[in-house]
């Protein structure tokens, strides 16, 4: 049996802490936070940038030069499976071989809206959805309508 929801709160909470340091930078992007777990060690942490620039997951990617193998990732908001002014965030950590991702919300941005989260799935990550939702909800709600 894997972790429980549980297990995964203590990371998605530094998650959150993370996701605040984008504040006022990222704006009008909602401000997410991203950890890269191994062993139950933090490995790598981000959080999104000035737009145009990296997103959480790919701050946290970069900051981190090993295999992903075995490899969780915890983003407070789904990885968008879309390019915009960056590539898309979920092809990213499938690219590099996460082992799987936890995240908090669905992104509610029609051009993801699940779509990052099936992208995952698809090519075999697995995900966890849901952990500290109502906490995380609570601080990005307000950044999610500027959609």
């Amino acid at each position: 049996m894997g972790p429980t929801l549980k297990s995964h709160e203590p990371f998605m909470k530094l998650a959150l802490s993370e996701s605040r340091k984008a504040l006022p930078d990222c704006l009008p992007n909602p401000p997410v936070g991203c950890l890269l777990v191994k062993d139950g060690i933090v490995v790598a942490s981000g959080y999104t940038k000035a737009p145009g620039r990296h997103h959480a997951e790919a701050d946290a990617l970069a900051r981190y030069a090993g295999s992903l193998a075995g490899i969780t990732a915890y983003v407070t908001l789904e990885p968008c499976s879309f390019q915009g002014r960056t590539p898309s965030c979920a092809e990213a950590l499938i690219s590099r071989g996460v082992s799987s991702v936890v995240v908090a919300l669905t992104d509610p941005d029609p051009r993801n809206n699940g779509q990052g989260l099936e992208k995952l799935r698809r090519a075999g990550v697995e995900v966890v959805e849901g952990v500290c939702e109502q906490e995380v909800e609570g601080f990005l709600k307000q950044y999610l309508n500027n959609v």
